[in-house]
């Protein structure tokens, strides 16, 4: 049974890890390793799961894969886990794809970022109700990638379904604005990871989303709990040992010039070293080179010292 809205809530007021999705060396699902990664981060202490989302590669995924997978992790969770599926692209199949989550149990969707090339604020708020009337399930649409006003944000946080938003957007002072003018109940997640989360929470946000938590969950918690008790030093620490890796995960790779390509694989293998399962990339993503394998290493380590100094 699904969790109610008040329950999904309070779930987004936390730490939401994403579930990436391990292919196999034929880049097939491996269902076996996405579970036991589910399991193993939820008794971690995560409750908040971001399944067949941006970072599980959900443009490499097909209609059929985003449902398995969607189902594969609600069936590996308790029921006090709250799931949150992916769910984008033209407005029927978005329904359709709205119509199958519902019947494998996800406690929430995502509306993934617009992927038109031009995108209107009427008409992307017309989408998001006619994907809200669909069911009873409660909405997170993902602020990214364009740049809205504050009162398309202050109109979206108020349709009937939505219970929270993903804001993904490098603009503080848009955010504290947008959080004032919008709906009370809606709960602002920060969408950029551990390294907002400081200066977001005190614009209003409510929870965040894993960089480095998505591999070593227990800094994210320690992260919110501090944001929560007000314990700002401590929490500027541990943001801190986060940011080399977060910024290495931003960078271009090697043959690119765009930013963040090699943001997946570097949290696969992030994955890896900590016991977990990454798994191999699908196009339009590569795999690390050897030089950024070795790095990504290094950077580990470093990282692993910090928490073991930080948090024991």
């Amino acid at each position: 049974m699904s969790l109610s809205d008040d329950t999904v809530r309070e779930r987004l007021r936390g730490v939401a890890v994403g579930l990436l999705t391990p292919f196999d060396d034929e880049l097939e699902v491996d269902h076996a390793k996405m579970e036991e990664n589910a399991r193993t981060i939820y008794e971690a202490g995560i409750r908040t799961f971001l399944s067949t989302a941006n970072i599980s590669e959900y443009h490499s995924l097909t209609h059929e894969e985003r449902v398995d997978i969607a189902e594969t992790n609600t069936d590996a969770l308790p029921s006090d886990a709250c799931i949150l599926a992916g769910v984008g692209g033209n407005t029927k199949d978005a329904r359709r794809l709205i119509r199958d989550y519902d019947d494998v149990g996800v406690d929430t969707m995502m509306i993934m970022p617009p992927d038109h090339t031009y995108v209107h604020e009427q008409g992307l708020l017309r989408y998001y109700r006619k994907l809200t009337s669909v069911t009873e399930t409660p909405f997170v649409p993902y602020v990214r990638g364009f740049d809205p006003s504050v009162a398309f944000l202050r109109d979206m946080s108020g349709i009937d379904g939505i219970v929270g938003i993903k804001y993904a957007l490098e603009d503080p002072v848009k955010l504290g604005a947008s959080i004032a003018a919008g709906d009370d109940e809606t709960v602002w997640i920060d969408g950029l990871a551990e390294p907002y989360s400081i200066s977001y929470w005190n614009e209003g946000i409510e929870g965040f989303s894993a960089g480095v938590s998505n591999f070593r969950p227990e800094v994210g918690l320690e992260l919110f709990d501090a944001l929560s008790a007000g314990e700002w030093e401590y929490a500027r620490q541990l943001r801190n040992i986060c940011l080399p890796y977060q910024n290495f995960r931003g960078e271009t790779g090697q043959h690119n010039s765009l930013p963040g390509a090699i943001s997946v694989p570097a949290v696969k293998k992030g994955l890896d070293l900590a016991g977990l399962n990454g798994g191999q990339v699908r196009e339009p993503i590569v795999p690390l080179s050897e030089e950024e394998e070795r790095r990504a290493e290094d950077l580990y380590r470093q990282l692993d010292d910090d928490i073991e100094r930080l948090i024991g």
